[in-house]
């Protein structure tokens, strides 16, 4: 008898996974209907739905490995990063979803006050957010939106060998900055970015690419420690805003 293994839970999502089923329960369904809808129209491998039960999605399980965790050294080959890379090409040369994405200024309003958050509490040195914040500003400059991930980490890329087999949890998915997708992907793995790059095939720009770095590692903190996480834990956001410096 298959056993229930709990991924992930917190206040706002809980996956379980029984065999080769995974279960997502969302207090926003939502989040869920995009995911429905980005999985539908995504050019590139993603899990197949099996049932919809509202607050209940199921999902039947990728083959493969992702491509690893942050703070380790990621299992996989540097084609199978490569490989990422060109399944990130082709998800921003897809057609735009047709629901709208976040704007500029709310991207910059929830910089602002992620860090004001930290230095009023103490989480971080003032002099350490304020060099990332600068960095991340950088990333916000006018773009041409792709169809975009939105949280394409590397939890949530799976290869088998050299191939992806799949890409998960898509509720994020919308119009967006592509660079923003390859930062999240290298989060933390900065040693393969030159191998994501390549795969990706186009020109890149690296320091938008560490801007989003420090925009995601700032603006997640805060989010991260409220429900059961640690930023600071090797190689998670603290050490990536740190390298920084």
């Amino acid at each position: 008898m298959a056993e229930v293994e709990v991924v992930v839970a917190h206040s706002e999502r809980a996956t379980l996974r029984v065999g080769d089923v995974f279960l997502k329960i969302d207090s926003d369904s939502s989040l869920t209907d995009i995911e429905v809808a980005a999985v539908a129209l995504a050019p590139i491998p993603t899990p197949q739905i099996l049932w919809r039960t509202p607050p209940v999605l199921a999902l039947a399980a990728l083959p493969g490995e992702a491509l690893g965790v942050l703070g380790e050294p990621s299992p996989v080959s540097p084609a199978a990063w490569s490989a990422a890379g060109a399944a990130a090409r082709m998800l921003h040369d897809a057609p735009l979803p047709a629901w709208s994405g976040k704007s500029l200024d709310s991207l910059a309003a929830r910089l602002a006050n992620e860090c004001d958050w930290l230095v009023r509490n103490g989480v971080l040195p003032a002099d350490l957010v304020a060099r990332n914040r600068r960095l991340a500003e950088a990333a916000l400059r006018p773009w041409v939106p792709v169809f975009a991930h939105g949280d394409f980490q590397l939890t949530h890329v799976f290869v088998d060998g050299d191939e992806v087999t799949g890409v998960l949890d898509w509720s994020e998915a919308a119009p967006g900055d592509g660079l923003y997708d390859l930062a999240t992907l290298t989060l933390g793995h900065e040693e393969h970015l030159a191998d994501v790059v390549a795969g990706y095939g186009t020109d890149v720009d690296l320091d938008v690419i560490r801007g989003w770095w420090s925009w995601r590692s700032l603006v997640a903190a805060r989010w991260l420690i409220e429900h059961g996480f640690d930023p600071s834990s090797r190689g998670a956001e603290f050490d990536v805003l740190r390298s920084a410096m």
